[in-house]
């Protein structure tokens, strides 16, 4: 079965700029990646064709013997000569690429790890709903990798200065001829730095970093939500040998609250009140998540489920000065283990006219208004 043609992989036309040509295949990788498709072998596949397609297509000189041979220029044997032998001698070397070329350039890493940059941190953090309403700062302790005191971070006994590399001279990459073609690798012996040490530090081993624990402040900015993600850019593992140190990430978890829930700026609570309140009306008294009390007024007549709504008693709103409202859910609690006393005033309540349906429960009337309804269509 022939290969598709590299540009139709990619969906771009013959005279596509480098630009656009990054951006089709970064959202086509992205599309296909296994780790969105797993278990997806036509995925897999896919998402190998547009490695192999991009790979050739951005190297300025494949992509000449591409558009001059097609795809026999990268076949053993072909018309471009010893050819490439495919993409498992040194064009691709697995998914771990893949995801370089598409996130190294957001996140800082990717092509850029051969500078030695430290790599990014995740801490998972736990916060109340108070907390959350009010922010907080927070003092934590990061296992991490940080710069060698022994060596300041340079990796060298005593901290002796590198000396170029001699294999690439200092380029941190060497070439190498493929048939008509020259390939630019990283260079194996200073893994891309330019620069070697003679003599290791003996505490680190060269690496200039070691692993030790760091405490950090942490600023919780109020209103925060649940999955809030904080940076602090530099606060990662040390870069090798004085390289850029990673970023710290802290994502932050809202534990649920006993009495509050929240949905965005706004709360609710649930708040059970008596049948005398509810039929004669009263006033009631519900707790605040600034830490205050409110007052709410009970009409007379009120049923389960009615909400009232406090504005401005809600939580926090970040970046701003503004707070989202509290609704409050109020639930009739029938009353429990009545006296003889109150049975019997119960008792004539009802007798009184108290149990009258049409009169004194719409809810009920309503009900059975239905029912008596369905069981007329049934006999009709």
């Amino acid at each position: 079965m022939a290969k598709e043609d590299y540009y139709e992989t990619l969906g771009v036309n013959r005279d596509v700029d480098e630009k656009a040509l990054k951006s089709a295949f970064r959202k086509l990788a992205m599309q296909y990646h296994p780790d969105r498709n797993p278990d997806n072998a036509e995925a897999e596949a896919k998402f190998k064709e547009i490695n192999e397609a991009y790979e050739i297509l951005k190297d300025a000189e494949k992509r000449a013997a591409y558009d001059r041979y097609g795809h026999a220029a990268f076949e053993q044997g072909g018309a471009g000569g010893g050819g490439f032998g495919g993409f498992g001698g040194g064009g691709f070397s697995g998914f771990g690429d893949i995801f370089e070329e598409m996130f190294g350039d957001m996140m800082g890493g990717g092509r850029g790890q051969s500078s030695g940059r430290g790599a990014d941190l995740r801490y998972n953090m736990e916060i109340s709903l108070e907390d959350a309403f009010n922010g907080k700062k927070a003092t934590i302790e990061v296992p991490t990798s940080v710069n060698c005191d022994s060596c300041d971070g340079t990796g060298s006994e005593g901290g002796k200065p590198p000396t170029t590399c001699p294999s690439c001279h200092g380029r941190g990459k060497v070439r190498a001829q493929q048939g008509f073609f020259t390939i630019e690798r990283t260079c194996p012996t200073c893994h891309g730095a330019g620069s070697v040490i003679s003599d290791p530090c003996g505490i680190c081993g060269g690496t200039g970093r070691e692993r030790k624990s760091k405490t950090l402040s942490v600023n919780v900015p109020a209103g925060v939500e649940d999955g809030t993600r904080i940076r602090l850019t530099g606060e990662g593992e040390a870069g090798l040998r004085g390289a850029p140190s990673g970023d710290l990430y802290i994502f932050l978890s809202v534990v649920p609250h006993r009495i509050f829930q929240r949905e965005g700026a706004n709360i609710f609570c649930e708040v059970p009140i008596p049948m005398t309140t509810a039929a004669l009306g009263g006033e009631i008294e519900v707790p605040t998540v600034d830490g205050g009390r409110a007052r709410i007024k009970v009409p007379e007549g009120t049923q389960s489920g009615n909400q009232f709504r406090l504005r401005s008693k809600g939580m926090s709103v970040m970046r701003s000065n503004s707070r989202g409202d509290m609704f409050v859910e109020v639930h009739v609690e029938t009353p429990v283990k009545l006296t003889k006393e109150q049975k019997e005033i119960l008792k004539q309540f009802a007798e009184a006219g108290g149990g009258d349906v049409e009169t004194h429960n719409p809810e009920s009337q309503g009900f059975f208004s239905k029912v008596k309804d369905f069981f007329e269509d049934l006999r009709d």
